[in-house]
């Protein structure tokens, strides 16, 4: 079925991939810039159709209108399709999830394979070699099929009875009683099970857009969670024997002493995602009555390329945002509470300033996202490689742009400022409940108000707040009143329209899918540097910067609820004013 590859001159040097060959041809990518993320393919190790479509130099719907007439392939809506009944034995998933193919059917002797980039050859062969069978490829949309692949993954939970059945048999062994056990390669081997239970919480975590995995041991009860959406929701309760084993071989694979279980410990590992994609995992460890408590953080390095636009920022807050990052020196904080959403923040910043030219060194504790052409480095502060101690190294190495991971102490915020004092552009979090009490927290920690009005350039403060399942939400009925306690102004509250609410539906997690964030981007003017400069409180900065035209967080909430973006019990919930 599929036609032969259409054939493209090209002047370039660089081998693109038929796929950029057949986009080139059609008109819908410039040759230039399909060189530019094919190159930023290869060097993330992503595929060049997903950075195609992550950078959103073609939308996933025209590419696919485009790849149905460049190669004669019919082009199918996976919408329309039930992932449950699709046929699940004509091909091994993993090679479905290698390749992000879906199997719709078969036919006579030939599989009918949805795919979004027919160019591939190599899939095309490893198919055909794994179900002797010959391929005709039938085009999808890169989003849907993405969606369509997790969604016919089997889900950890139905998984359980088969990997910790009657055919396996958990002896309860501990470190403390069996050198044996302490041996990664013995452990490794024997706890087979084990692999495989944690192999699948892994993927079935990515796959639900997870952000957290918690395994969490009780005196007569184990229980794993994920935080999906910010909201911890219990996935399976595997038997109490599992928890010493599924301790010892995160620990393995995340470098961890497994013979220590007293006190809390550390550590990072990583799992590919096909051939795409590699994810990283924060480790931490925590000894509890009853055993070691594990949480996983999942760190998805392809978050911080996503660009500031997928961040919800509204264009005045953009243009703010983008004229401080652009400044040759000066401060930048990020505030917000934890998992609000900083460090993506920050990187994608830092993204947008990593240039051949530029110098950029990072401190962190830990690094959470990978990026190439960042000099990042872990704080150690047992080894007395503090946050301090990094800066001054940082200040002798000519660097362009600092990043702090998080100012903690008087010591590394003297050092960021004087670092922002002398040409230097400094990107930092603070733990405050907004943008104005930012400076009153750095004036508490005993920095000088000159130093401050000197040196810091932008504050923006930040929440996630869930976001509506677009497929499900529906009107809300609200009393007028209601909105105007919640802060909307009368003259808001026209016709020009509407509310919504969750309802919930396959698509979703009870009528919430992702999440948005809610900004409060307060640039430093004059008069904002007046104030600090006489000590003024939190109050008077607040009053000043809202006649400067800043959004509270608040006020910033309600306009994504004018959106249609969030839920007003959402932004009451997370903004909390």
């Amino acid at each position: 079925m599929a036609a032969a590859e259409p054939l493209v001159k090209e002047s370039s040097s660089i081998a693109l991939p038929g796929l950029a060959r057949a986009l080139v041809s059609a008109g819908k990518l410039a040759a230039k810039a399909a060189e530019d993320i094919y190159q930023k393919s290869l060097s993330g190790r992503t595929s060049f159709i997903a950075e195609l479509t992550g950078t959103g130099a073609v939308s996933a719907a025209d590419l696919a209108h485009t790849l149905s007439s460049a190669f004669g392939a019919p082009l199918l809506d996976l919408d329309a399709i039930d992932p449950q009944r699709l046929p699940k034995d004509l091909l091994d998933a993993k090679l479905c999830q290698a390749y992000r193919v879906v199997v719709l059917s078969k036919r006579n002797n030939r599989l009918i394979v949805a795919t979004a980039d027919p160019s591939d050859q190599q899939a095309a062969e490893k198919i055909k070699f794994a179900s002797q069978m010959g391929v005709d490829w039938v085009i999808a949309e890169y989003d849907k099929l993405s969606r369509m692949i997790e969604a016919a993954a089997v889900t950890a939970s139905e998984t359980i009875d088969s990997i910790i059945g009657a055919e396996f048999e958990f002896d309860d062994v501990s470190a403390d009683t069996s050198s044996e056990a302490n041996d990664p390669a013995v452990a490794e081997v024997e706890d087979a099970p084990v692999v495989r239970f944690l192999h699948k919480m892994l993927l079935d975590a990515f796959s639900m857009r997870a952000s957290d995995i918690h395994f969490e041991p009780y005196e007569h009860n184990y229980r794993v969670r994920f935080r999906i959406d910010g909201e911890l929701r219990e996935i399976a309760s595997p038997p109490t024997v599992i928890k010493d084993k599924l301790a010892s071989r995160i620990k393995v694979i995340s470098r961890l002493d497994i013979s220590e279980k007293r006190v809390p410990q550390d550590g990072r590992m990583k799992l590919k995602i096909g051939p795409e994609r590699v994810i990283d995992f924060r480790v931490s460890t925590l000894p509890t009555l009853f055993g070691e408590k594990i949480v996983i953080r999942i760190l998805d390095p392809s978050s911080a390329r996503l660009g500031i636009d997928a961040l919800g920022y509204d264009a005045d807050e953009k243009e703010r945002l983008l004229n401080a990052i652009g400044r040759p020196y000066g401060m930048v904080l990020v505030t917000g509470p934890t998992g609000s959403g900083k460090t993506v923040s920050l990187y994608t910043c830092l993204n947008l300033l990593n240039k051949p030219g530029v110098n950029i060194a990072t401190a962190e504790d830990p690094s959470e996202i990978n990026l190439p052409g960042v000099n990042q480095v872990n704080v150690n502060e047992r080894a007395g490689l503090t946050f301090a101690t990094a800066l001054r190294a940082f200040l002798r190495q000519d660097p362009d742009i600092i990043m702090v991971g998080e100012i903690r102490d008087l010591e590394t915020a003297d050092i960021s400022i004087k670092a922002a004092q002398t040409g230097h552009l400094v990107l930092s979090t603070l733990h405050t409940n907004d943008a104005p009490t930012t400076l009153t927290r750095m004036r508490n920690m005993g920095i000088a108000p000159f130093n401050i009005a000197s040196s810091v350039i932008l504050i923006t403060a930040q929440r996630l707040a869930r976001r509506l399942c677009t497929v499900c939400r529906a009107p809300a009925d609200l009393p007028k009143q209601a909105l105007l306690d919640a802060g909307f102004k009368p003259h808001e509250l026209d016709n020009s329209w509407k509310p919504y609410h969750p309802v919930g539906c396959s698509a979703c997690n009870g009528g919430y899918k992702g999440r948005v964030g809610i900004y409060q981007v307060m640039p430093i003017s004059e008069e904002i540097q007046k104030i600090i400069l006489r000590d003024g409180s939190a109050l008077d900065i607040a009053r000043q910067a809202e006649t400067e035209g800043v959004r509270s967080l608040r006020q910033s909430g309600l306009k994504k609820v004018m959106q249609g973006l969030t839920s007003l019990e959402e932004v009451l919930a997370v903004t909390n004013e």
